[in-house]
């Protein structure tokens, strides 16, 4: 089984609370759900969190939708994320998503993993060479590769850098694979860190999402060609 990880907090430096900010009538984090269950390639969604105060109405909201989430501590991103995949019941490859993103590309996900399994790389990624926009990155990984990078670190450093980071890190100890986009899009930065970000989302979701939930990465390049009304949220 293949499992997809999505990490979320309530607490960010710049936009506080953007998880449950709407986005066309649903808080964003479940926007991106939806997009996750549409990868073809993905067993199992788990929404990892900490178990902070602040993340308690994240999860209240998640667990009254039915959805599986994990918590852990927010000063260990090791033993947060080994702990979530321990809960999860076997799993062969693991994908990594960040709670900024609800552009989140159902295509792209399930064309990493598939590179992944064909390619048997311990790491499969398209953000060590960058190619997408930024807030579509995809990254996955092998279990056993990541109870390797788990054993391997000392507890300072396990505790400040989660175990996929440190796959990324060392490309001479585990293998890489990387998924590149026919052309470069790397300058594009679809993330969500500010209240103007989220304008954009909610111009770029009130154009596309009722005709297709599962819009792609080409669906919204083609709209901002035509809707300079919404590309300039995306300057």
């Amino acid at each position: 089984m293949t499992l997809a990880i999505l990490q979320v907090r309530m607490t960010t430096l710049r936009l506080p609370g953007k998880a449950l900010a709407p986005l066309r009538g649903e808080p964003m984090v479940w926007r991106q759900l939806e997009r996750i269950r549409q990868a073809r390639t993905v067993g199992k969604v788990v929404v990892a969190t900490s178990d902070e105060p602040a993340d308690d109405i994240l999860t209240a909201f998640l667990l009254s939708r039915g959805q599986t989430v994990f918590r852990g501590s927010a000063g260990d991103l090791t033993g947060r994320f080994m702990r979530c995949l321990e809960a999860a019941g076997p799993v062969a490859h693991v994908v990594r998503l960040k709670g900024d993103s609800p552009f989140v590309d159902p295509g792209i996900i399930d064309a990493t993993v598939r590179l992944a399994r064909v390619s048997g790389a311990d790491y499969t990624s398209n953000r060590v060479q960058r190619s997408y926009p930024r807030g579509l990155e995809v990254e996955v990984a092998a279990t056993a590769a990541l109870w390797d990078s788990a054993r391997s670190v000392d507890p300072v450093t396990a505790a400040q850098v989660s175990p996929m980071a440190q796959l990324r890190a060392r490309p001479d100890r585990w293998r890489h694979a990387h998924l590149v986009a026919a052309r470069d899009w790397s300058g594009l930065d679809w993330r969500i860190k500010t209240r103007a970000d989220l304008e954009f989302a909610g111009g770029v979701y009130a154009a596309l999402h009722a005709a297709d939930p599962a819009f792609s990465m080409t669906d919204v390049l083609d709209l901002l060609q035509g809707r300079q009304d919404i590309a300039r949220w995306a300057a």
